[in-house]
């Protein structure tokens, strides 16, 4: 878990710089796509960073299944993700003119960051064990028997 955690943390990261990156110049105008843009991108990142080193020892899937799913169950948290966030400025109408420009930031960092990620993440650790990366030590009794790439395919 705690390596899950770190990729977690720099996956937060990316997705902090990234949307903030779009949200206060391209997609000034529209936050909730700033942050599923982000979102994506760093999903991409953590799944490199997860087959490797966070479930390196975890699989019992052909490499191109276990993508799509990996890819399936991070659409599912995205949707988790986004929906603080969307709910926050189109159900409370946290957002200017309505409320003041810090409180519309503050609530999209409290909705979408952090809400929305401790949520999509939990969901992401779930499914991750139950459907991407189901079977523990895969990786590891293949090592042992000397054919380290099969389970790769």
């Amino acid at each position: 878990m705690l390596r899950f955690a770190t990729v977690g943390l720099a996956s937060f990261g990316l997705t902090l710089g990234t949307n903030y990156g779009l949200k206060l110049t391209v997609l000034h105008a529209k936050p909730v796509t700033a942050l599923a843009i982000a979102t994506v991108v760093a999903t991409a990142f953590a799944y490199l960073l997860s087959r490797r080193w966070a479930f390196h020892t975890r699989g019992g899937r052909p490499r191109l299944h276990e993508a799509a799913l990996f890819f399936a169950v991070n659409a599912i948290a995205v949707t988790i993700n986004l929906c603080p966030p969307l709910i926050s400025r189109y159900v409370l109408r946290l957002e200017v003119p309505e409320v003041g420009f810090l409180a519309q930031e503050i609530a999209d960092f409290v909705s979408g960051m952090l809400i929305g990620t401790a949520a999509g993440s939990a969901f992401r650790w779930w499914g991750y064990r139950r459907w991407v990366f189901p079977v523990a030590g895969a990786r590891q009794r293949v090592l042992v028997r000397g054919i380290s790439d099969s389970v790769d395919r």
